[in-house]
C-alpha cells in the first residue's frame, strides 16, 4: 500500500506540471498570434507607401500629376525640387504640409532618397537628372519626349539598364479608354495589316492656349525643347507609329512657321511621313490647329478605326454610313482599371510589383521615338528623305 499511494501522489504531481505547462504554452501561443498582424502590417513592404519626388514646377503638366498623386493610395510625395519661387508658393498651395521644397534636386536627391522621381522640366535636362538618379537606383518618369536628341535618349537607355531602375516616358494617350482598345483590336487583326496611319495631334498654340511664362520660356527655346511643335506633337504621332507598325525604314517632313508675327526660333507646324516596304505613316503635329487635335486613324483591307482621347469608331469596308458619319460606328468601352489609368498609379504599380514599363510608355520604344524625330528634323534641315538603320 505505501508504495502504491506515493506513485498515486507522484502522478498528481506529474499532471499537475503537465496542465502548468500547457497552461503556460497556451497563454505564449495566444500572445504571439494576438501580435502577429501587428508585427506583419509593420514589416510587410506591400503596405509601405511608395516614397515619390517632383523634380520641376516649370512644366504645367505637373499640376495635373499632382493630382494623380493626392489621390494615389499607395504613393506618398515627400518632396519637391524647383529654383523658382512664385512656383514654389504655387505649390506649397496644393500639396501636404510635410512636403519638403528644395532648390537643388541632387541635394534633394541625397536627403530624401525617394523610391522614384516624377521629372517635370525641360526636354534637355531629361539626361542629366536620370544620370543622377542612376546612380542612387532610384525610378524614373519623365513627361515626353523622352529627351531632346537619339543620342540622349540612347545614353539614357544604357544608364537605366545599367542601375537596373524603371523608365517611363508619360503620354498622355496612353491613359485613356480608346487608345488600349484601338490597340488591341489592330493587333487582333480587325482592320488587317495596316496599310496607313494618321495621327493628327496638337492645338492652337502654347501661348493662344494660355500656358504659364515658365513653360512657354523653355516650349520655344530650340535648345531646351528641341523644336516647336515638331517635337511637342510630333512624339505623339512617333509614338503611334512604332507602337502599331513599328520601325519605319525612310523618314521624311517639313515644318513650318506659320505665325510670322510672333516671330518664334521655333517651328509651329510640322507634317513628318514615314515609310514602310508595306505602308506608311503620315505624322500632323501643329500649334495652329483651330482646336486641341487629338487623333490616329489605322487603315486596312478590312476597315478603319479612329481613336480621340474619348471615343473610338469602326468603319468595315465598303460601308457607306446613311448619316454622312465617315468615322464610323461609335463602339462602347470600359473605363480603364485604376492602375491603367493615370501615369501616377501606373508608375507606382510597376515599382511596387516589379513590373517592365510596357509600350508606348518603354525605354524601348522611345529610343526609337528619338530616332525618328532626329531623322525628321535632319530632314527638314537637309530637304532630303532620311534613311533609318
Amino acid at each position: 500500500m505505501t508504495s502504491g499511494d506515493g506513485s498515486f501522489e507522484m502522478l498528481i504531481m506529474k499532471s499537475s506540471r503537465c496542465l502548468l505547462r500547457c497552461f503556460v504554452l497556451i497563454f505564449v501561443l495566444h500572445f504571439l498570434l494576438a501580435s502577429v498582424p501587428s508585427f506583419c502590417s509593420q514589416s510587410n513592404p506591400g503596405e509601405k507607401k511608395t516614397r515619390l519626388a517632383v523634380i520641376g514646377l516649370d512644366h504645367d503638366h505637373v499640376w495635373g500629376l499632382l493630382k494623380d498623386l493626392a489621390g494615389e493610395p499607395n504613393a506618398e510625395l515627400v518632396a519637391i525640387a524647383d529654383p523658382h519661387p512664385a512656383l514654389v508658393e504655387q505649390a506649397k498651395a496644393k500639396v501636404p504640409a510635410s512636403v519638403k521644397f528644395y532648390s537643388d534636386y541632387v541635394q534633394m536627391l541625397n536627403e530624401m532618397k525617394p523610391d522614384g522621381v516624377i521629372v517635370t522640366t525641360e526636354n534637355d535636362r531629361h539626361l542629366e537628372i536620370l544620370r543622377e538618379c542612376a546612380k542612387r537606383h532610384m525610378h524614373y518618369s519623365t513627361e515626353k519626349p523622352m529627351a531632346t536628341t537619339a543620342e540622349d535618349a540612347r545614353e539614357m537607355e544604357r544608364l537605366a539598364n545599367q542601375a537596373g531602375i524603371k523608365v517611363m516616358v508619360n503620354y498622355w494617350n496612353a491613359w485613356v479608354a480608346p487608345t488600349h482598345e484601338l490597340y488591341h483590336r489592330v493587333k487582333n487583326n480587325q482592320v488587317g495589316p495596316i496599310e496607313k496611319i494618321i495621327v493628327q495631334y496638337g492645338h492652337q498654340g502654347p501661348k493662344e492656349i494660355g500656358v504659364s511664362k515658365y513653360f512657354a520660356d523653355w516650349l520655344y527655346d530650340p535648345a531646351k525643347n528641341g523644336g516647336g511643335a515638331i517635337m511637342d506633337f510630333g512624339c505623339y504621332g512617333a509614338e503611334w507609329a512604332v507602337w502599331l507598325k513599328g520601325r519605319p525604314t525612310r523618314v521624311s517632313a517639313v515644318s513650318q512657321k506659320l505665325k510670322v508675327d510672333q516671330h518664334n526660333p521655333v517651328d509651329d507646324d510640322a507634317t513628318i511621313l514615314l515609310e514602310y516596304p508595306d505602308g506608311e505613316v503620315i505624322i500632323e503635329a501643329s500649334w495652329d490647329w483651330p482646336y486641341s487635335m487629338g487623333q490616329v486613324q489605322v487603315f486596312g483591307p478590312k476597315g478603319s478605326m479612329l481613336a480621340t482621347g474619348r471615343d473610338l469608331f469602326a468603319r468595315p469596308t465598303g460601308r457607306q454610313d446613311a448619316n454622312g458619319a465617315l468615322e464610323g460606328e461609335r463602339i462602347a468601352l470600359d473605363p480603364p482599371a485604376r492602375q491603367t489609368s493615370n501615369p501616377i498609379s501606373y508608375f507606382v504599380d510597376c515599382i511596387r510589383n516589379n513590373k517592365p514599363i510596357e509600350d508606348p510608355l518603354s525605354m524601348k520604344l522611345n529610343v526609337q521615338v528619338m530616332e525618328i524625330l532626329d531623322a525628321a528634323r535632319e530632314s527638314v534641315r537637309t530637304g532630303k528623305q532620311q534613311e533609318l538603320h
